[in-house]
């Protein structure tokens, strides 16, 4: 497996930016497909966007696809997040996971999670 830290959290305003990290050790970082999830208080965990790991393919939720970008520096075993345009409703603790697709459950290995929090 994986070790994973989520970084990069914080508190902002509405249309205002923040780039999430998450630094990857153990096994090697580039042969994995890596996620981002989130989860807000009382609700379930879900996906937010996926790259692969061979092609640097991305996918993303409708509800963040146009505002959130990520991405990922094999060199660094580092997978960023660059959340734009930040809406109250993506107020969530965010989650980097190795795994692929959009199932919580085809990931194995996950972090501890970094809080975004945006006000209105």
């Amino acid at each position: 497996q994986v070790q994973l830290v989520e970084s990069g959290g914080g508190l902002v305003q509405a249309g205002g930016s923040l780039r999430l990290s998450c630094a990857a050790s153990g096994r090697t970082f580039s042969t994995y497909a890596m996620g981002w999830f989130r989860q807000a208080p009382g609700k379930e965990r879900e996906f937010v966007a996926a790259i692969t790991w061979s092609t640097g393919s991305t996918y993303y939720a409708d509800s963040v696809k146009g505002r959130f970008t990520i991405s990922r520096d094999n060199a660094k075993n580092t997978l960023y997040l660059q959340m734009n345009s930040l809406k109250p409703e993506d107020t969530a603790n965010y989650y980097c996971a190795a795994g692929a697709g959009r199932l919580v459950r085809s990931y194995d290995s996950w972090g501890q999670g970094t809080q975004v929090t945006v006000s209105s």
